[in-house]
């Protein structure tokens, strides 16, 4: 029997409509939305407003800083992809006379590339763009702090230089390019540079008093790439989808799982987790949650998903400080998983071509010297090896063409699982990255390195 459910039951609605109700009452935000997206669409969406009867909703765009910064990001994988650069090249092969030295493309995506976090002269969120016409203007006379790669150093300029190397290599804007590879496939026709009604007004909220002011809002010209778009919780949740699993019209699943995966440590700062490839990585309540944050004079903006849960949680309001978007968002997707968990998927053997008696020989216990491990076979002639107790170091790994394995993940990723057989044919033992693995522990006549004792296994 199979059974789907579209809708979010009516007491999960409640409790998350409750969480957007308290983050706007005691983050004295203007207004606030939140939305949920799960297996790919939109759920749940709600909002509170300080105005009786005029709430916003999920097409109210609310401005989203620095999660501009993840579409950066995807315009530069694209370019990976296509040929047109690699990540570890150093930006000035492509961007000639940034004086950045020889700071590579994927460290500039990491925030590891040892870049100023702000531009000179005045606050480039509150000031003119006019200020930065160059991109010399953005960098200053001393763009780089710390040695490239040495460790986290968030930088807003080094995605102004991202965005630049997008237009070089296209010879488009970085808006156009934008508009032509993201939202229009995607159909986020309500994420623009400018606001387009209907749109919240961004507010600064006084510390000590229930009363307003109103925020700039300003282009920021060369820093649009680190935080220029405005957008809104429906669109926001088809770039939701797009994160969790790809779209082979702008990158495919294989390149977005890249951006997902540790590039560098968070280093200091409120949140626990690492960042990637333009995007940020959070663990909370034992799940992982990929996204980032984003604020600008007015407005704070989070997105997180949970890929393994399926689920995404939007965060969206108008203050200048006080919502704790980052921590609603994720509530959100606690709120759906814990009341209403994900099904797994049904159980189904592997097709016919994927299965021989060959493969199926290898499948069961090895043994590192004592340590004991297990081989599964897995879809696509793919393995996992991992320890059948205690710690130890748990691996997939996919097939080669070739023959043998390589590592996706763990210690062992990127290193090569192969099978060793004797003069006969028969397996003599698996070899992955110099460790042996054999049927038996320390068997005589096993190639174990450094030979077995003749005298074999003692008592006391």
């Amino acid at each position: 029997m199979t059974t789907t459910f579209e809708a979010l039951l009516p007491g999960t609605e409640r409790a998350l409509l409750h969480r957007v109700a308290v983050a706007q009452s005691e983050g004295r935000s203007p207004s606030f939305v939140g939305a949920v997206v799960r297996d790919g669409a939109m759920v749940w969406s709600g909002s509170r407003s300080c105005v009786d009867g005029h709430a916003p909703d999920a097409d109210t765009q609310f401005r989203i800083g620095s999660l501009t910064k993840v579409f950066t990001a995807v315009l530069v994988m694209r370019l990976r992809d296509e040929g047109l650069l690699g990540l570890d090249d150093p930006l000035e092969r492509h961007l000639k006379g940034t004086g950045v030295g020889e700071v590579t493309i994927a460290q500039l995506l990491g925030h590891s590339g040892g870049l100023a976090a702000e531009t000179p002269g005045q606050w480039w969120e509150r000031s003119s763009a006019a200020l930065r016409p160059e991109l010399s203007d953005v960098l200053g006379e001393r763009p780089s702090l710390r040695t490239a790669g040495r460790g986290f150093h968030y930088s807003n300029p080094g995605y102004t230089l991202l965005g630049s190397l997008v237009e070089e290599v296209r010879g488009v804007s970085w808006a156009e390019a934008l508009r032509s590879e993201i939202l229009e496939p995607l159909g986020m026709g309500r994420t623009t540079l400018d606001p387009v009604a209907p749109h919240a007004g961004g507010w600064a909220v006084h510390p000590w008093a229930d009363v307003m002011l109103p925020e700039p809002s300003v282009d920021l010209g060369l820093m649009a790439p680190a935080g220029q778009l405005w957008s809104t919780a429906e669109d926001l949740a088809r770039f939701a989808a797009f994160l969790a699993a790809g779209d082979e019209r702008v990158l495919a699943s294989a390149s977005v799982e890249e951006m997902r995966a540790p590039a560098s440590p968070a280093g200091e700062g409120d949140w626990e987790g690492s960042y990637g490839l333009g995007l940020q990585l959070l663990r909370k309540g034992g799940r992982t949650l990929i996204g980032h944050t984003g604020s600008l004079p007015g407005f704070v903006a989070c997105l997180w998903v949970s890929v393994e849960d399926g689920l995404a949680g939007i965060a969206l309001a108008n203050a200048t400080s006080g919502p704790l978007t980052a921590a609603v968002a994720a509530d959100l997707v606690q709120i759906v998983a814990d009341a209403e968990p994900r099904f797994p998927e049904p159980w189904r053997p592997l097709p016919e071509a994927e299965v021989d008696e060959e493969l199926l020989s290898l499948t069961g216990p090895w043994y590192w010297g004592t340590y004991s491990y297990g081989l599964r076979l897995g879809p696509e002639r793919s393995v996992v090896l991992e320890p059948l107790r205690g710690a130890g170091r748990r691996a997939s790994f996919r097939a080669l063409p070739e023959g043998g394995w390589v590592g996706l993940n763990g210690y062992y990723a990127g290193e090569t699982l192969r099978v060793v057989r004797r003069p006969d044919g028969s397996v003599s033992h698996l070899d992955l990255a110099s460790f042996v693995f054999t049927r038996e522990p320390y068997e005589p006549g096993d190639a174990v390195p450094g030979g077995v004792d003749e005298a074999g296994w003692r008592g006391l």
